[in-house]
């Protein structure tokens, strides 16, 4: 970005992407480390949006890879299963939500952050091949893999 851009340049460019950050976020973290970790990604982008180069991918990209990095902090920060949640869902989820969510998180990490993105945050191929770094070959056939082991965890219904 240019030199000498204030908050409030960066607060218009990052604004589009608040909420695909935190849907991102909310498949990363638990519900109550959400914002925080969206904030220390925006912390972290704000210091670091002199290096953003545009001609290697979209904005969304670039801050996703941050908040990617902000959520596997915050992770290891934190063990799984030591937070006590003091709100109450507005639904309890279905049998079937939870199922998903556990096979889901059976996945390997590459297709579980592909599966995420695309179906989760909804972003399209090209912007998630541009957040995993990698082809978007590559994430259609991590997608592709990822379903296939989906229905096998959960049973495919067409058998």
């Amino acid at each position: 970005m240019a030199e000498g851009a204030s908050r409030e340049d960066f607060a218009r460019w990052v604004q589009p992407h608040l909420t695909t950050m935190a849907r991102y976020a909310g498949r990363q973290v638990s519900p109550v480390d959400r914002d925080d970790v969206v904030q220390e990604a925006l912390i972290r982008a704000w210091q670091r949006w002199s290096t953003y180069d545009e001609s290697r991918g979209a904005p969304v990209a670039w801050l996703l890879g941050i908040l990617a990095d902000r959520c596997r902090r915050q992770r290891t920060r934190r063990p799984v299963g030591t937070v006590v949640e003091l709100v109450e869902p507005a639904a309890p989820p279905s049998p079937h939500d939870l199922d998903l969510e556990r096979a889901i998180a059976g996945l390997g990490r590459r297709q579980r952050q592909a599966v995420d993105l695309y179906y989760f945050v909804g972003l399209d191929v090209a912007t998630v091949a541009e957040v995993m770094n990698c082809a978007p070959g590559t994430v259609k056939a991590t997608l592709h893999q990822a379903r296939s082991r989906l229905r096998e965890m959960l049973g495919d219904e067409d058998d």
